[in-house]
């Protein structure tokens, strides 16, 4: 349940003790104001701005480029499944590990994974700490950071992937699906630290999952008191799950696009991107909801929030990082890219006209460029 008092909520209702410590059952920001008091403030889904979410009323994007840190299309999305999602140990992060700026936490369902104990104890204070599970069948509710790429630091000195040996890695994870609470977007390999994969020398094994009569612990299960005391055998994690090297680029998510003028295959400028195309897909058909598109004039269209519906197409690429420039530098100043949601749950890049609209003609719902 959400706090009895209306937000935003002070670091006092999440206390981190016990961990994980208490998170709220929502989407939130989090920020640190000048007398250090940290402060929680709630997220709501709203399609009709880019951001895809409103903080204190206003678009999440304009609330954070105020603040003068990353928009949500420059920020990474990293599972938290332990105590990061604790208002609480945010705020020590800033204090202890250097975080920097405004932390933009997501709700998500997550499906075939689980957050179980793991074999060891927390140093600083003999707490157990969680570690994630391929999880058949299980069904679980967690968060998601939309992480900034400055705020890897903080994060990597938190969960040690720096440490030598490291107590977690940072990887890609293909196991199961995230889902978001609100909006339904479905996060498909979302970033998370995990267990270290087994080296071939000297093997570290507190962080992996603790195994007690032949079976994982889930975290939502057994409460820290009892897990303290549990007695079993370390074991592997099961997840697919790729390690990733250094900050992670926020266009590596997602991997897809989704267009609607000559972009388009069959259209003049569907060369740009047949290039960039993963090989073997096949772009898809598909719409975009609570969109417009409007005739600008000069022979290309403008997409917008708020509408009927736009048709278009998703288009697979092969290395966004790669591709993504270009296809910025050929949509020009006019367009902004963001992050939207299709009714599929697929997330995708788009380019949103940002320019201004004098003279733009509406074009019908099933217009199709020529």
């Amino acid at each position: 349940m959400t706090p009895d008092i209306p937000p935003p909520w002070p670091d006092t209702l999440f206390p981190a003790d016990p961990y994980p410590g208490l998170r709220p059952p929502v989407s939130f920001v989090h920020e640190d104001p000048a007398d250090g008091a940290g402060v929680t403030r709630q997220l709501r889904a709203d399609p009709s701005v880019p951001s895809g979410l409103r903080v204190d009323g206003v678009c999440l994007d304009g609330w954070l480029r105020e603040r003068g840190v990353a928009p949500s299309a420059g920020r990474v999305p990293v599972l938290a499944y332990g105590s990061n999602a604790n208002p609480s140990k945010i705020s020590w992060m800033r204090a202890e590990r250097g975080l920097t700026g405004p932390v933009v936490v997501l709700h998500v369902r997550t499906e075939e994974l689980s957050a179980v104990w793991s074999a060891g104890h927390r140093v600083v204070d003999g707490q157990r700490p969680a570690t994630l599970v391929a999880a058949p069948g299980a069904v679980e509710t967690h968060a998601l950071w939309l992480a900034a790429p400055d705020q890897f630091a903080a994060l990597d000195a938190v969960e040690g992937r720096t440490a030598d040996p490291p107590r977690y890695r940072l990887a890609r994870v293909a196991t199961g699906a995230v889902r978001l609470t609100d909006g339904g977007g479905v996060i498909d390999r979302p970033y998370a630290y995990v267990a270290p994969v087994e080296p071939t020398g000297e093997q570290r094994t507190d962080r992996r999952p603790l195994l007690v009569d032949g079976a994982a612990v889930p975290c939502s299960a057994v409460g820290q008191v009892a897990a303290r005391s549990l007695r079993g055998v370390p074991s592997g994690d099961g997840l697919d799950a790729v390690t990733v090297d250094g900050v992670p680029d926020p266009d590596a998510w997602p991997s897809r696009v989704f267009v609607y003028g000559s972009l388009m295959p069959g259209e003049d400028a569907w060369g740009q991107i047949a290039e960039h195309a993963a090989p073997g897909s096949t772009p898809r058909a598909a719409v975009l909801p609570d969109a417009a598109v409007a005739d600008t004039g000069h022979g290309y269209p403008a997409l917008t929030l708020g509408g009927d519906g736009v048709p278009g197409y998703v288009v697979e690429l092969a290395d966004p990082v790669a591709a993504l420039p270009v296809l910025d530098r050929y949509e020009g100043p006019e367009y902004r890219r963001i992050r939207i949601t299709l009714p599929d749950g697929a997330v995708c890049w788009a380019w949103l006209w940002i320019a201004d609209r004098a003279g733009h003609r509406p074009l019908p719902r099933g217009w199709v460029a020529r």
